[in-house]
């Protein structure tokens, strides 16, 4: 189990940087519209047209990271909604079955899907070398691939908590569930 552990913690690191890099990519967001909308006001003054499409697409690339990147990071601090009324009065070891059933019966063949249905539409994409024309030639492709990246990212932090609630399970203090009573689930980004 503790071989496991370890390969759950490298999981969770890697989720971690991802979700920390996200908060800077939406920083980046925000700077980019800033930046946006300055720069069509300030050419407006001059008659000339300095904001764009360009600035619009890269924002939503960004807000395409965030989102797809970030989600694996969101479960594992189990930031995700849950419906509370009858889980939220469950024993922590009743919880901690009913997430590893969950995890294994619903949310892995989610992303197993997910990653079948998405594999064409991104390959067919990478091969096309699919760009924006409004704007500019901005190359889709790679924010494309963030599709794959994010199923792949959520099905590895799927089999961390697996791990981890099944570690708690077992009786290991330092499991890492969010079900456990020590546990460094609340850490900040």
């Amino acid at each position: 189990m503790k071989a496991l552990l370890t390969i759950s913690r490298v999981i969770d690191g890697i989720t971690t940087l991802f979700g920390r890099l996200s908060w800077w990519v939406t920083l980046l967001m925000i700077a980019i519209g800033i930046l946006n909308v300055i720069t069509r006001y300030v050419g407006r003054s001059f008659g000339l047209s300095l904001g764009g499409t360009g600035y619009i697409a890269l924002q939503t690339y960004a807000f395409d990271f965030v989102f797809l990147m970030a989600a694996a990071y969101v479960f594992r601090v189990d930031g995700h909604v849950r419906v509370d009324i009858i889980f939220s009065n469950l024993r922590e070891r009743t919880k901690a079955v009913i997430d590893i059933l969950g995890t294994l019966f619903l949310f892995l063949p989610f992303c197993i899907l997910g990653l079948q249905f998405s594999y064409p539409y991104v390959l067919r994409s990478w091969r096309q070398g699919e760009v924006n024309v409004s704007a500019g030639g901005l190359p889709v492709y790679p924010a494309k691939a963030l599709i794959l990246a994010a199923f792949v990212l959520l099905i590895a932090q799927g089999l961390s908590q697996i791990i981890k609630n099944a570690a708690f399970l077992a009786g290991h203090t330092d499991s890492g569930s969010p079900h456990s009573r020590v546990t460094d689930q609340t850490e900040a980004i």
